[in-house]
């Protein structure tokens, strides 16, 4: 399915990236070589790298929320361009944040350039969506133009507001699954909800019918952010492209220790331990495994995933598209069950 739509999309949507990671004048070649690196274009030495660093799942929603609404896929790829620019912002300032050394099977940037200089690599990328996004403006009405800004602003800060909740429930005691919902509504699921909203605005100029699309965008997020939290615990390294022990060893809040924490007394015991090691881990992990909180993250996740369904029914996807949108969700729930 991946391999289709990429056949589709991808060279339009990575040509559209491309060009705008170029426009910008006086790019010292290092520079450029960090912003390559993040977007997987080039490995640290600036060379051409060919091995996968990510689906671009969210530009392909947008791009494909876009034409199931009879749009031209080709006017949504300065917004599709913007959204994965946005996107790996996030994840740079994000592995900083997270301490994590590994991304896609290869160092982060800030393991390679030093945190200082993946910082200014991530402000920059930051800089850079607006500027794709800019280029949106050509192909829609000015009312449509006013609305994906305030969407993709919203964005913005949501993704920050996400990213801060997650880091302070690292330390705050005790986190509600209510919490834990909020959290991950910014960090992750408001992206998805702006690439289906935004996509489906440009393709029908409808509002109303956006709105359905970004409910279907949110709690599609939820519930792929819950299946990656089972990947967290749980996953194949050399599938996900980083370490199973991560969310861990930096003792995350996320659902399923939740799930664990308010059943089990000896997992709140080894949280509360003031070092943590790959023992540690290894015992987390195995009371996890004893009270079910694997299949528990798995329901609350197919939840999320019946109302985004019911969400995308609302919104009336139509065409070879709308099939393709269907199998590209069910291709994404595929990665743990």
């Amino acid at each position: 399915m991946f391999e289709m739509l990429y056949k589709r999309y991808g060279s339009a949507l990575d040509n559209e990236m491309r060009r705008i990671v170029a426009s910008q004048p006086n790019q010292p070649p290092d520079f450029g070589t960090m912003l390559g690196y993040s977007l997987g274009w080039v490995d640290a030495e600036g060379a051409p790298y060919h091995q996968a660093t990510g689906k671009r799942i969210r530009p392909l929603l947008l791009l494909l929320c876009a034409e199931s609404t009879d749009g031209n896929w080709h006017s949504a790829l300065p917004a599709a361009a913007a959204v994965e620019i946005l996107h790996n912002f996030s994840l740079i300032h994000d592995d900083i944040q997270d301490d994590s050394p590994i991304r896609h099977n290869r160092p982060t940037v800030w393991k390679v350039w030093g945190t200082a200089n993946a910082i200014n690599a991530g402000d920059a990328l930051f800089t850079l969506a607006y500027s794709a996004l800019e280029g949106q403006t050509a192909s829609v009405t000015p009312q449509v133009a006013l609305e994906l800004w305030r969407i993709f602003n919203h964005t913005a800060l949501e993704l920050t507001r996400g990213q801060h909740l997650d880091m302070r429930f690292e330390h705050q005691a005790s986190v509600t699954v209510d919490e834990y919902i909020e959290m991950i509504s910014g960090k992750t699921a408001a992206l998805l909800a702006a690439c289906a909203q935004m996509g489906g605005l440009i393709g029908s100029g409808d509002s109303t019918r956006a709105a359905h699309f970004a409910e279907f965008g949110l709690n599609l997020g939820i519930a792929f952010q819950m299946q990656d939290d089972i990947l967290g615990i749980w996953g194949d390294p050399g599938v996900t492209g980083k370490s199973a022990a991560t969310d861990i060893l930096s003792r995350k809040k996320s659902f399923p220790v939740l799930f664990g924490l308010e059943r089990s007394e000896r997992l709140q015991a080894i949280y509360r331990r003031e070092s943590f090691g790959d023992a540690d881990v290894k015992e987390s992990v195995a009371e996890l495994d004893a009270i079910g909180a694997q299949e528990a993250a798995y329901q609350s996740e197919q939840h999320y995933y019946q109302l985004a369904s019911a969400a995308l029914d609302r919104a009336h996807p139509r065409g070879d598209s709308a099939k393709w949108l269907r199998q590209l969700i069910e291709e994404l729930f595929k990665r743990t069950h």
